[in-house]
């Protein structure tokens, strides 16, 4: 079945910088991909808090469940994401953060 295909706007910084930055030199392809997944589902959702299990992430991306877990960490230091939980084992919500906007 064929699904509708939608548009994003992405900033350009985020093809730019962010993917020599994340690729080329902290060597996490991973982390970069997370990143757009969630960059393109906060964008259809109209905010940028998205509520998304890291099950759910590595299937959807075709990565592991550990590397989405080291890629939500990874992009959590570098402040390109908060996450939140309202208690330990609800379902995360991520907010994608543009730093560069600022």
């Amino acid at each position: 079945m064929l699904s509708v295909i939608e548009k994003i706007a992405l900033d350009a910084y985020v093809i730019d910088s962010l993917l020599p930055d994340l690729i080329g030199h902290d060597r996490r392809l991973a982390a970069f991909v997370v990143y757009l997944y969630l960059w393109r589902h906060s964008a259809t959702k109209g905010n940028s808090d998205l509520r998304v299990s890291h099950q759910t992430i590595a299937t959807d991306t075709s990565l592991s469940k550990t590397a989405v877990q080291v890629a939500l960490r990874h992009l959590r230091r570098r402040k390109l994401i908060e996450t939140r939980q309202d208690f330990p084992t609800a379902t995360p919500r991520h907010r994608v953060l543009r730093p560069w906007r600022r």
